[in-house]
């Protein structure tokens, strides 16, 4: 089971779904493109634990992280 994390003003929201599923997949990759699209930062964890930003959708990736656009003021 794949997570998508979304950071926000509100904490976070965890979305699961079955990389094998492929109406599953093909709403994941709808999410990544919405978040992305609104300047969300996408960004997958490695074996490591490591974070690599990502700039399209990998239906192999076992957790990504969205985090929003950082404003200063």
């Amino acid at each position: 089971m794949a997570t998508q994390i979304v950071m926000d003003h509100t904490g976070d929201s965890r979305h699961f779904f079955d990389q094998t599923d492929p109406e599953g997949l093909a709403k994941a990759e709808r999410r990544f493109r919405e978040l992305t699209g609104q300047g969300f930062t996408a960004a997958s964890r490695t074996a490591a634990s490591d974070l690599n930003v990502v700039r399209t959708f990998d239906p192999t990736a076992d957790e990504t992280l969205f985090y929003p656009r950082l404003v200063g003021g």
